[in-house]
């Protein structure tokens, strides 16, 4: 449910986003939130089906008939194409305020079965996937003085589990850009903010469970699972006090114990480990 009174202030009315990854997941429930707070979306995905049912659903969610519902098709990790793409948007609508960097695979497995090819996709993916479209909208934020990248980490941003090792080095890059950003870009009223969401129930993560090793598995039935919904309002509250730092759910513990009990997170971690394994009956 929606908090009432987002609704009726309306905080969005009048600005406008690009939400890369907004054809599903995390990413679409931000569009249809903005657009339910008065906001305009343009959402890019590669798939045309999808983006296109997505805009349906999200344009019926609007609260005035003048708001604008975008669509992109196209691969966020081609510079050349997201540059093109988002400069014909810029000519037809404007620079957006808001860039929010929702894209992102996971193909969890052991890191021996892991091959270079699988480490490259998960960092053009990932990375270069949200690195692209901020460097289009990059020249235009410095010129006007204004702007805003939200971009996506992980819980796996700031913790290592098995299983994980193509995933984690590309969401611990996220974060490296984004304190960059904020720190080279401050003066130029440009803001940046990290969401670093814990499992959340998306198709992406079905997808993964296809290839999660069956400890992995194990260890993350305890960690609960939250809601697309559930995420995309945390963020935009979050965006809306320019929060640097945006952890839904119980992320904002996690980052907290690692940050001050690294030592205690590890032990924990490796427990989990040992008796996912055991339980398993494997001796590794």
């Amino acid at each position: 449910m929606v908090d009432e009174k987002l609704l009726k202030r309306q905080p969005f009315k009048e600005r406008s986003a690009i939400i890369c990854g907004g054809s599903q997941g995390i990413g679409k429930a931000i569009a249809k939130l903005f657009v339910q707070l008065g906001g305009n979306v343009c959402i890019v995905a590669r798939t045309l089906d999808k983006l296109k049912a997505a805009a349906e659903e999200i344009k019926g969610l609007k609260v005035n008939e003048n708001q604008i519902v975008e669509i992109i098709s196209c691969d966020t990790s081609n510079m050349e194409q997201v540059d093109s793409l988002f400069n014909e948007y810029i000519k037809n609508f404007g620079v957006p305020n808001y860039l929010f960097n929702i894209v992102g695979i996971s193909l969890p497995d052991y890191t021996e079965k892991l091959t270079i090819e699988n480490f490259r996709f998960h960092m053009n993916t990932n990375f270069f996937g949200q690195l692209c479209p901020i460097k289009a909208l990059l020249p235009h934020y410095i010129k006007q003085k204004e702007g805003y990248f939200i971009n996506m980490s992980s819980v796996a941003g700031f913790i290592g589990l098995m299983g994980y090792a193509a995933y984690t080095p590309t969401k611990f890059a996220i974060v490296g850009l984004s304190e960059v950003l904020r720190n080279e870009y401050k003066a130029d009223n440009i803001s940046v903010s990290m969401v670093f969401p814990p499992d959340t129930d998306t198709p992406g993560l079905h997808e993964e469970a296809e290839t999660r090793p069956e400890e992995l598995n194990i260890i993350s039935e305890r960690a609960g699972l939250l809601q697309p919904e559930e995420v995309a309002e945390t963020i935009l509250k979050g965006v809306l006090k320019k929060k640097l730092y945006i952890f839904p759910g119980s992320a904002k513990f996690l980052w907290r114990m690692m940050r001050f009990f690294p030592k205690l997170v590890h032990w924990v971690t490796d427990g989990d480990l040992k008796k996912a394994r055991k339980k398993l009956g494997k001796n590794k």
